[in-house]
């Protein structure tokens, strides 16, 4: 009987970048490291981070679940599931869209910012035109688009302490006033 010896996490790293071609440089960037960072991860030069974020971006980018490295351990406070990212990630499978590919159509800047949301540790931008962007690369039609941003708004109108429910009326009229000039 062979023993099975689980593959080093710098390893599984190296072969996703040759098997997507990805850039190291892109990788870094997507991760939110330097590249110098990344070539030495790769070369064990230094040990595989153990910093939760880094291995869940890392994880996020690789489409996999960040358990999948040794080096993870479980974040002690709740994850929460936001259901408007859960929308966002339908659609990257329903397009079959790589995250890689679905990150390279923004700006390099803005591609850390999409991996944080995609790992649930940035909340959709409440922003529509920003909002759009995502949808645009997504063929997201408009009505699927509007019910995502309002669902984020109402969180925030929510986190920011205004009942909904009591205040309804005005929430629906203003609802009914932005779906009229977006869908419009």
């Amino acid at each position: 009987m062979r023993q099975i010896v689980p593959e080093k996490s710098s390893e599984k790293v190296a072969k996703f970048l040759k098997k997507t071609s990805l850039h190291k440089r892109d990788f870094a960037e997507m991760i939110g490291v330097t590249l110098s960072y990344v070539y030495n991860l790769i070369d064990e030069t230094v040990p595989f981070s153990t910093r939760g974020t880094t291995i869940e971006r890392i994880a996020t980018v690789m489409e996999i679940s960040p358990d999948e490295f040794g080096e993870y351990r479980i974040p002690q406070e709740p994850v929460l599931i936001d259901e408007s990212i859960e929308i966002i990630k339908d659609y990257l499978k329903e397009n079959k869209l790589s995250v890689i590919n679905f990150l390279k159509s923004f700006p390099r800047k803005k591609r850390l910012d999409i991996v944080d949301i995609l790992r649930g540790a940035l909340p959709l931008p409440v922003d529509y035109k920003e909002l759009s962007l995502i949808a645009k690369t997504l063929n997201m039609p408009k009505e699927e688009l509007y019910k995502v941003w309002e669902m984020r708004l109402k969180q925030i109108l929510e986190s920011a302490g205004m009942n909904i429910y009591s205040n309804s009326s005005l929430v629906n009229a203003m609802f009914d006033c932005a779906k009229k000039h977006i869908l419009e």
